[in-house]
């Protein structure tokens, strides 16, 4: 018989409105002593049958959900079901697939897979689980996927700190098949990049930014382009392929600038630079320096992952921005990206507009975006539209 959690009085709402995350403070009690990654039926205080999902009494998230559907068994015809329909997603609708694409397949939340996310590299795979029940079940997840997608190989990455946060206890490994090769290629928008599956961050490159980089780039012909927390490269060169004049790239990673470097000899961009350093005290030096540009792009990782860590991350998007208007030159473009889930679009922009004032520069908003469709948001769980990017004129 399947364990049944019981939910506490009036706290069912969110659930029945298929939010996934069912935290520790919404059960009144546990019957059946579930394993943690066991099966779990979710009900109200009156007994009636919510949701189906995965137990895991380590992580502030006791319960996952991922069935709605009363008698739905989380096997592998289930995962083949969901994982099908992610990928025809980005196959048919988007039209994103390709021998030589990068995109995202499962997105977690956002597919009805809490915990879990895909992204395709070519012919290879990288899967990284942030959920202990799926975790436990990456031997079946990994055959739906050979099944669903017949990639070479299949390359496990795991987040830092998320075995403390969930008890996951993975490593990076090859899950399955042919490992990647050191040049494995994609093609983005008519620029190839190298990505690393082994090491590099997050799953080997910054898939939601498609999109984004290619507006920027509309804007940077003849420009001198800062591209801050560069990685490999991604926005510079658009900028450089679009016709900027002048292009820097900065990041404190060693590895991530020498992808930079032979993406930019592998697309031929010569007036692309990219220099290692803390970001922070670079930018700095720049606007010490008297260096203007005429495109600043702040692309910085995930300043906040709690709510405690809130203000030091508002300190901290505070400082780059006020660095980014010293260096700006007159009617100049700033790219604001931030990619933690934590800060809202009204934040961002409210931030903005205090160091506009501040600086006493007019700034403009052009445009608001988020991630590339293979990003998608789960309206039930809007927690999944984590990526902001606004696009501004500084006067």
């Amino acid at each position: 018989m399947t364990p049944k959690v019981t939910l506490k009085q009036r706290r069912a709402e969110p659930f029945f409105g298929r939010h996934p995350w069912v935290y520790a403070g919404a059960i009144d009690k546990i019957e059946g002593d579930p394993a943690d990654g066991a099966e779990v039926e979710v009900v109200s205080a009156a007994g009636n049958f919510v949701a189906r999902g995965l137990f895991n009494s380590q992580s502030k998230i006791h319960v996952r959900l991922y069935s709605w559907e009363p008698g739905v068994e989380l096997n592998k015809d289930f995962f083949r079901a969901r994982i099908e329909r992610a990928a025809q997603l980005r196959r048919d609708t988007l039209k994103l697939d390709g021998p030589a694409a990068g995109y995202r397949v499962v997105f977690s939340e956002a597919d009805f897979l809490s915990g879990m996310v895909v992204d395709r590299y070519a012919d290879w795979l990288a899967v990284q689980f942030t959920a202990l029940g799926l975790g436990q079940r990456r031997h079946v997840i990994g055959e739906v996927l050979r099944e669903v997608l017949n990639p070479k190989g299949i390359y496990l990455r795991t987040e830092k700190g998320i075995g403390r946060l969930e008890g996951v206890e993975l490593h990076d490994e090859l899950l399955w098949g042919e490992p990647p090769p050191p040049d494995l290629t994609i093609e983005e928008n008519g620029l190839r990049f190298l990505v690393n599956l082994a090491e590099g961050q997050k799953t080997g490159y910054y898939l939601d930014q498609r999109d984004n980089r290619a507006a920027v780039a509309r804007l940077c012909a003849g420009k001198r382009v800062l591209d801050a927390f560069c990685y490999s490269g991604g926005f510079g060169l658009y900028a450089a392929k679009a016709g900027a004049a002048e292009v820097l790239g900065l990041d404190a990673s060693e590895p991530a600038l020498e992808l930079a470097r032979r993406n930019a000899v592998n697309n031929n961009l010569p007036q692309t630079t990219f220099q290692k350093g803390d970001v922070f005290g670079t930018l700095d030096d720049l606007a010490k320096s008297g260096r203007k540009f005429d495109v600043v792009v702040l692309d910085p990782p995930k300043f906040a992952r709690n709510r405690a860590a809130l203000p030091d991350a508002i300190k901290g998007y505070r400082r780059l921005h006020t660095l980014a208007m010293k260096l700006l030159d007159r009617d100049g473009i700033l790219v604001s990206c931030c990619c933690t889930g934590l800060i809202t679009m009204i934040d961002l922009e409210e931030l903005l507009a205090q160091v506009a004032v501040d600086a006493k520069r007019d700034t403009q908003i052009l445009e608001r975006r988020g991630p590339s469709p293979d990003h998608p948001v789960a309206v039930t769980c809007r927690e999944s539209g984590y990526l902001k990017c606004i696009i501004s004129r500084v006067g």
